[in-house]
């Protein structure tokens, strides 16, 4: 397990009680969520090409917004996924790379698994900047969010990942989700080109 020098290490491993609460949580917080990213959702996935991977497609909740027959290759992040190399046009996720042991290196998959020109769509919730409430709050639950939630960083400056990760090219438009869960209202919708 990867340490930085400010936080101590926290093992997320499998664990049947949580493994079970997040997939039935995210199944019951699935029409909460279509309401809450249905706009930013079909603006960011409405172009995308006729065959796609999706990374941590979960119960296939980014399915609606796909073009209908829409070739989707989706995987969930494990040691068991498959390699795919340069075989694809398209990559997407959503509130995936949070929750992503070492962030940089699944970016580096995801431009592997890109043809020339290909792009990776994701939405991802972000550190709120420092000295705000919500980055105090980020802090507060840092240590229980994680765990129930399966390793999700709340202060993870993705933003940044996505820009050093050798695209030709990101663009990432920040945005705030108006919901409950305080700490992921700071978010972004990015573009990235190999």
């Amino acid at each position: 397990m990867r340490q930085t020098p400010d936080r101590e290490p926290l093992e997320i491993a499998n664990h049947p009680v949580r493994d079970r609460f997040n997939a039935w949580l995210l199944h019951a917080l699935d029409h909460y969520a279509h309401r809450k990213y249905r706009f930013v959702k079909r603006e960011l996935f409405g172009g995308l090409p006729r065959t796609i991977l999706e990374i941590g497609a979960g119960d296939g909740a980014n399915f609606r917004y796909l073009a209908p027959g829409t070739h989707v290759v989706a995987v969930e992040p494990n040691v068991r996924m498959h390699a795919y190399d340069a075989s694809v046009e398209a990559v997407i996720s959503s509130l995936v790379l949070c929750t992503v042991e070492d962030p940089e290196r699944a970016l580096a998959e995801v431009r592997r698994v890109l043809r020339p020109g290909g792009r990776f769509w994701c939405i991802e919730h972000v550190a709120a900047p420092a000295g705000t409430s919500i980055a105090l709050i980020q802090r507060w639950v840092h240590r229980p969010w994680r765990w129930l939630f399966e390793g999700c960083e709340t202060q993870r400056d993705t933003a940044r990942l996505l820009r050093e990760a050798g695209f030709a090219s990101v663009e990432i438009t920040p945005f705030t989700l108006r919901t409950a869960f305080v700490p992921i209202r700071p978010q972004v919708a990015a573009v990235a080109l190999r």
